[in-house]
């Protein structure tokens, strides 16, 4: 299948059964921050802890197209950024992990990912993984954001 920002669209339904699961709460434990080129979204988590409890949420994670060599930048809530977080690539069905997690040094709120050049597949996705600890254990926060490499 050629991946197409259209194809990409046609699988978010897939992963939001697959990440989101039983629905729960309505605001989530913050935003992620994504900046490709002139681009600037939030991505909302699809888990997270509240209250010492894992829950799921029923959000979409986003899909962004972006141009060849094109930088990448994360920037994630301070609590995150304090307990510490980590960067892992995903194919394009966020199913198998394309390389080990990248960590970010605690305390770091922002890090430039990647070119969108140097990602192998035309489409994949990045999740944005909190340090597991804290209230729920081996539980953690995650942030899936999708990218379609463009041309």
């Amino acid at each position: 299948m050629t991946v197409t920002p259209t194809n990409a669209i046609r699988l978010l339904p897939a992963l939001v059964l697959l990440l989101a699961g039983c629905a729960s709460g309505e605001d989530g434990p913050g935003e992620v921050r994504v900046q490709a080129g002139a681009q600037d979204v939030q991505a909302q988590a699809v888990q997270g802890c509240e209250g010492g409890d894992p829950v799921r949420y029923d959000t979409q994670p986003p899909v962004v197209e972006v141009p060849p060599d094109t930088e990448i930048t994360l920037t994630v809530p301070a609590s995150v950024a304090e307990r510490g977080w980590a960067v892992q690539f995903y194919d394009e069905n966020l199913e198998e992990a394309i390389n080990e997690p990248l960590d970010v040094p605690d305390g770091e709120a922002k890090v430039s990912v990647v070119s969108s050049a140097d990602a192998v597949p035309p489409a994949f996705y990045l999740l944005v993984i909190e340090n597991k600890g804290g209230d729920c254990g081996a539980w953690s926060r995650a942030w899936p954001v999708g990218f379609i490499r463009a041309g």
